[in-house]
């Protein structure tokens, strides 16, 4: 398990999500570590209407999704993680529990690091819980960042 070759940091641009990359980066530049940055992009449904297709491109509007994600990727690499890490950015389409676990297992990460929001009620009856999922079928360690 240690020393960690390569971490995967999920990130959903949140606070709690800011602290669990500036904590990856800081394993990452302790192990000499590859990081890798990534953020899923979730499905976008397609609503039919009456006289058929809602006047909207989907496509258009997942690639603008993309591409703002890779710029705020590349923005929080550049402010949170130190210059010493070999960083890299992913961004990926789908649910993400599922992609964060298909990824870790794809680049044989050693370690995932992600935030918790601490989501109770009923969101996390509807939605349930990201790191819970990831927690419950990752084949790797997993370090959870809580926001004070």
């Amino acid at each position: 398990m240690l020393p960690f070759k390569r971490i995967l940091c999920p990130t959903d641009f949140s606070e709690p999500a800011c602290k669990a990359i500036k904590a990856a980066g800081e394993l990452a530049e302790t192990f000499s570590a590859e990081l890798i940055l990534m953020h899923v992009v979730g499905a976008i449904p397609a609503l039919d209407t009456p006289t058929g297709m809602a006047g909207f491109d989907v496509t258009a509007y997942q690639r603008e999704l993309s591409d703002s994600a890779e710029s705020s990727l590349q923005v929080r690499i550049e402010t949170h993680v130190p210059d010493s890490v070999s960083a890299r950015s992913m961004v990926i389409h789908g649910e993400a529990a599922h992609e964060i676990i298909r990824v870790a297992n794809e680049e044989e990460v050693d370690l995932i690091v992600l935030s918790t929001h601490g989501e109770t009620g009923w969101r996390h009856r509807i939605f349930g819980s990201v790191p819970e999922k990831v927690i419950r079928h990752a084949a790797c360690p997993i370090l959870t960042i809580h926001l004070d």
